[in-house]
């Protein structure tokens, strides 16, 4: 059993994305691999009359080629204004709870042991669990609420590529912020970074690859290019998206993109440096 978790400078980094991709190679290299992600903010769900969770996840796991179940996903918040969620917990609606209750009473109590259990499920099941986090594990006036970045991938045992969005500019600066607002006992989990959507010459961007790895020890594992992909997104900010219908149409058509990502990323990422990190 082996866990690689992704984690983002931001949101909107590419982490959705990447997992997505790494579960559909890993599992094109014959690992039954699973997705996970211990808390997800979203209106956008996969429901089925038994649970829901987020409908990135479930995505995921089609990339996975893996049952879709309340595990790849033991929390999901429904935000309903007002700083109010409806918690779902293991598929199953919680309760509304207020973002302090929710922080000062939750997290660190019932929420830390309901993610852990169901991560630990996903290991023993799988050869490979790719964890996803949530937002940036660097927002200080939150870490020791964070059960979703660094808490979670020491308990994991994961190691970390850190994904950063180039498009937006400053991904070096967030990249190496980042590492320096961790605390030292998670910057040693971070093994590599992977710059995102990026569009332009490579051997411009190099010579930063050096001067990344010469003040942060970590060597840069890829650079995806941007590229357009008509699978679901995410509800977060900056982005639309739109109700879809789980039919088998969409599953294919979902299926097929995924495809197409994998064979991007796999040739703009060093999978096999990716796969030594993991024995």
């Amino acid at each position: 059993m082996k866990s690689l978790m992704i984690q983002g400078t931001s949101s909107g980094a590419g982490k959705t994305t990447l997992v997505a991709a790494l579960c559909r190679i890993f599992s094109d290299k014959g690992y039954s691999v699973a997705p996970f992600k211990s808390q997800n903010m979203s209106n956008f769900a996969y429901i089925t009359p038994k649970f829901e969770i987020s409908r990135a996840q479930a995505i995921q796991a089609i990339g996975s080629r893996c049952e879709i179940t309340p595990d790849l996903n033991p929390i999901l918040l429904k935000p309903v204004g007002n700083y109010n969620s409806i918690v779902y917990v293991n598929g199953k609606r919680f309760k509304k709870m207020h973002a302090k209750e929710y922080y000062e009473k939750f997290v660190n109590h019932d929420g830390i042991k309901i993610v852990s259990k169901s991560l630990k499920k996903l290991q023993k099941k799988n050869d490979l669990v790719i964890l996803e986090g949530a937002g940036s594990p660097a927002e200080i006036n939150l870490q020791k609420f964070d059960i979703a970045n660094m808490r979670i991938a020491h308990v994991a045992n994961a190691s970390v590529l850190l994904v950063s969005d180039i498009d937006k500019g400053g991904s070096f600066a967030s990249l190496v912020g980042t590492m320096a607002l961790l605390e030292k006992k998670y910057q040693k989990l971070v093994q590599g970074f992977v710059l995102n959507k990026f569009r332009g010459d490579l051997d411009v961007l190099k010579p930063g690859f050096k001067k990344l790895k010469d003040i942060t020890k970590i060597p840069v594992m890829g650079t995806i290019p941007l590229m357009t992909l008509d699978l679901p997104e995410e509800d977060s900010l900056h982005t639309n998206p739109k109700e879809i219908q789980w039919t088998k149409k969409n599953i294919s058509k979902i299926d097929n993109e995924l495809n197409k990502l994998a064979k991007t990323v796999k040739s703009n990422i060093d999978i096999k440096s990716i796969e030594r990190m993991l024995q």
